[in-house]
């Protein structure tokens, strides 16, 4: 097969143009590789295997979190633009001021450079805690950017939100309660200064997808019809209503249809209406999350992907809003967005190796000495009608005769070798079966069967701590092999991480046609390295995971791509060593190393160990105190 086309196969085996956005190729050496689409898509891509080398000969050992500088730029720019493009193509009077919710990515790299990347755009943050709210006011933020406060409020918080209004931020208190008002009230008045305030209006709309239930009346937050009026006469009656000058909507998270976007937005219009009618000179309306990222590329209305571009959904907003206000007769406001899944989804990928496999079908015909029990024999005979149009019978019958065996096992009336030599025929027979799958393809009932009879691939890296969505709420991200994608993958496996954990492991995969349970794969090589690559992952994976099995962070780092197919490293997180896990969890390093000396000593006052042994043994503790949680 030429090149070319062996890449393209590959391409659309994992389904590489349709997720890809620009940024994932695979090159005609197998490699896969990443680039810049700008400018004009004539920068040359970089092998991911290339950079992994790179980084193994600095010391950096997969697992690594691969950040790519430029792929944080790509989500913000694309969302202005679009925004921007939406405001000019109607005529809109406003303007729009995004916000990045750093719950979505806390990590400083990713905060600072996207604040600094949105300097262009008076590009802003949302914080929905105290210690957010420090790490935005520590940023450099431009001088019409906000600073959007979101979620449960005490004195603390409000009193430092009122307070940086002091040094230029226009940092926005959003009231998710009527209670929350009283403590701004106070506050603002023991410090003398008027604060910026919002409100969260809980929306009717329910959208649909994934997060459905975090839109709707019956959200956790926010504040509804029944009692938007009690707030209004109480922050005239106190003086504060000049005060609310935002009003926020949250639409839900990752919002499959643009359908919704638009009714929910028409809703969201009503409200502010009727709030400025009522004597609130709101100026703002924020929008909130809810930008989806097609992680499939299906382009369908789906828990995983949309079925609308960025530009679709700047443009959805921009016109209902302008007509809305427009037919009210109130001036058009400055349009709010948090889409942080968007902004930062794109920007990372964990990348990780395959230590070992457990495979499920045997190459070779088992010799049978004519002893056995027939089911064996009649199960080998399958293989003369392992043809097109008999898979399914071949199949059925391969299962019948296994289970019997198994069934005279239990009972007593065969022995283990026999189970043994049963088994490894039934997995012959499966990969004869797949074998001619692969050339002439299979009923879906067969297909399905069979992709339950897959190998299981074991790799270095912990589902919880590095994708604990994929594990938690069956997120799917595009994953595929790296490299040697000018070969055709003959396997078929599930990922298995490092932990000890059943439910570590990977079983949905984004292919070029649709979604499986296993991932096309190579037959893993004698000392050559196999990595696997998990794209998209750059919102909420490295904030949610945990420590499972006392697995933590893996190396990070941030690269940047020369444009003639190198690469720089720009930022280098290290992984955490052992000592630092364990004293996550409450234990100090210290005092454990000093209780396994003492253990040691022990050893050597009952004479079991001598004290060459006492030093090897302290010394390798040491070493694993320090070293990195995962296999190295």
């Amino acid at each position: 097969m030429e090149d070319n086309q062996t890449a393209s196969t590959a391409t659309d085996l994992y389904g590489v143009s349709a997720w890809g956005q620009g940024l994932v190729h695979v090159l005609p050496n197998g490699d896969v590789a990443v680039a810049d689409p700008a400018p004009e898509g004539q920068a040359v891509p970089v092998s991911l295997p290339s950079i992994i080398e790179g980084l193994n000969e600095r010391g950096i050992a997969t697992p690594i979190l691969l950040r790519v500088e430029s792929f944080l730029n790509i989500g913000l720019r694309r969302l202005n633009e679009a925004f921007h493009g939406a405001i000019a193509a109607n005529g809109y009077k406003g303007e729009y001021r995004g916000v990045f919710p750093i719950k979505v990515n806390q990590q400083a790299e990713v905060v600072n450079r996207l604040v600094q990347a949105g300097q262009p755009y008076n590009y802003g943050l949302e914080a929905g805690s105290k210690p957010e709210l420090i790490v935005a006011l520590a940023q450099p933020l431009g001088y019409e950017s906000l600073i959007i406060c979101n979620g449960i409020k005490d004195d603390e918080f409000v009193r430092l939100a009122i307070l940086s209004l002091k040094l230029g931020f226009r940092t926005v208190i959003v009231l998710e309660s009527l209670k929350e008002f009283e403590i701004v009230k106070r506050v603002s008045e023991e410090l003398g200064i008027k604060p910026m305030l919002g409100v969260r209006v809980k929306l009717t709309q329910v959208v649909t997808g994934k997060w459905a239930s975090s839109s709707g009346d019956r959200s956790s937050f926010g504040i509804g019809a029944d009692q938007i009026v009690t707030l209004v006469d109480r922050l005239r009656e106190t003086g504060f209503l000049d005060c609310l000058v935002l009003q926020h909507n949250h639409l839900g998270s990752q919002v499959p249809n643009v359908i919704d976007v638009r009714r929910t937005v028409t809703e969201a219009c009503r409200f502010y209406t009727e709030l400025r009618r009522l004597g609130a000179p709101l100026a703002f309306l924020d929008m909130g999350g809810g930008l989806g990222v097609d992680y499939t590329g299906e382009k369908r209305a789906s828990e995983n992907s949309v079925n609308y571009t960025v530009d679709e959904y700047a443009a959805a907003i921009v016109e209902t809003v302008g007509y809305a206000l427009d037919e009210a007769g109130h001036p058009h406001p400055t349009l709010v967005t948090e889409s942080g899944r968007y902004v930062v989804a794109l920007s990372s990928m964990l990348i990780f190796d395959v230590l070992d496999a457990t495979l499920y079908g045997v190459p070779q015909r088992p010799d049978l000495t004519g002893d056995e029990h027939h089911f064996l024999p009649d199960m080998v005979a399958i293989e003369d009608y392992v043809k097109p149009g008999r898979l399914q019978e071949c199949f059925n019958d391969a299962v019948y005769y296994r289970d019997e065996v198994r069934a005279l096992f239990r009972r007593g009336q065969l022995d283990i070798g026999q189970l043994a030599t049963a088994e490894r025929c039934f997995l012959y027979i499966v990969k004869r079966i797949h074998t001619v799958i692969q050339e002439n393809g299979a009923g879906e009932a067969l297909s399905e069967a069979m992709e339950s009879i897959v190998d299981y691939y074991h790799c270095n890296f912990s589902l919880f701590q590095s994708l604990p969505d994929v594990w938690a709420i069956d997120q799917l991200h595009p994953i595929m092999p790296l490299q040697r994608l000018d070969e055709t993958p003959t396997r078929r496996a599930v990922l298995t991480d490092i932990t000890c954990d059943s439910d570590g492991k990977i079983d949905s995969f984004i292919l070029g046609d649709g979604i499986h349970k296993s991932l096309p794969v190579h037959d893993l090589e004698e000392d050559k390295p196999y990595h696997i690559g998990v794209f998209f992952v750059g919102a909420y994976q490295e904030t949610l995971g945990d420590l499972h099995n006392l697995f933590g962070d893996a190396n990070v780092v941030t690269i940047s791509l020369t444009g003639d197919g190198g690469f720089n490293i720009e930022h280098e997180t290290e992984g955490d060593t052992i000592a630092e896990v364990l004293s996550y969890v409450e234990y100090d390093p210290a005092d454990i190393l000093a209780d396994f000396r003492k253990t040691v000593e022990r050893a050597v006052a009952r004479g079991t160990v001598n004290s060459a042994e006492r030093k090897a043994l302290i010394a390798a503790y040491k070493d694993s105190l320090g070293g990195y949680t995962y296999f190295e």
